[in-house]
């Protein structure tokens, strides 16, 4: 399958990187944290009630979906307020988790095929989650960064994708949406007008491809890793360098 290919948009977690272990490393570092500043919060809330508790804020709290810093933070004032700690950790506290949020250990073939791919197209990121690429030391290899967070809407809104196109300054039919969702990325490209290109990881769901659940919808591409993708792209350079450079 050949077709025009001007530019890419990428979601990041559990794409570039598997999120479950960032997930476990922000409990561990954060209970940490609390049992060293606040020993009552962490008392209060240790990790299985710390969880509990965000699942409560994220619940009671839906209009907040795509901002998930902003539930992060609410989440950790309710521990504070409720185990009488000082409020001035509130921000120390995030900070502490989002340091934690933005260490990640990449897929093995990740980083080399998005430097390639980086090498051939301008990329746009697009995520639902707080990730951020500077520090993660990935930004150079972006054009451009669209977080639900700021854009006001999540992904499969299809606003957001048609926000990250117009930032690249190409229509949504010449480029590529690359992530791991089946819903939110493979077919919310599709429904927002873009090329869509699914990456089933089967080391994610206990070593087995997942299986595509609709009939009428189908992503253009479909991979087990990055590194397929960018040899994809190798393989029809008439529509992933020229078209680009036009």
């Amino acid at each position: 399958m050949s077709f025009p290919v001007r530019a890419i948009t990428l979601d990041l977690d559990d794409t570039l990187w598997p999120f479950a272990p960032i997930g476990a490393r922000i409990e561990r570092v954060l209970d940490d944290w609390l049992r060293e500043h606040s020993p009552a919060t962490a008392a209060m809330f240790p990790v299985e009630r710390m969880r509990a508790l965000r699942e409560d804020i994220f619940a009671a709290h839906p209009q907040y979906l795509h901002d998930l810093s902003r539930l992060r933070r609410l989440t950790l004032e309710h521990a504070l307020r409720e185990s009488g700690a000082d409020m001035a950790l509130l921000e120390p506290a995030y900070e502490t988790f989002y340091a934690a949020r933005n260490q990640v250990e990449y897929y093995p073939d990740a980083l080399d095929a998005l430097q390639r791919i980086a090498a051939r197209l301008p990329i746009a990121a697009v995520t639902n989650g707080n990730a951020d690429l500077q520090r993660i030391g990935l930004g150079h290899l972006f054009v451009h960064q669209v977080h639900s967070r700021e854009h006001g809407a999540a992904k499969p809104d299809a606003s957001i994708f048609h926000a990250a196109c117009d930032l690249l300054g190409v229509p949504p039919g010449d480029v590529l949406h690359v992530g791991d969702h089946i819903e939110m990325d493979a077919v919310g490209a599709l429904k927002a007008g873009l090329r869509s290109c699914w990456i089933n990881r089967p080391e994610d769901h206990g070593g087995h491809p997942r299986a595509w659940p609709h009939d009428a919808l189908r992503p253009d591409l479909e991979f087990a890793t990055l590194t397929a993708l960018a040899d994809w792209l190798d393989a029809h350079p008439d529509f992933a360098t020229e078209h680009a450079a036009a």
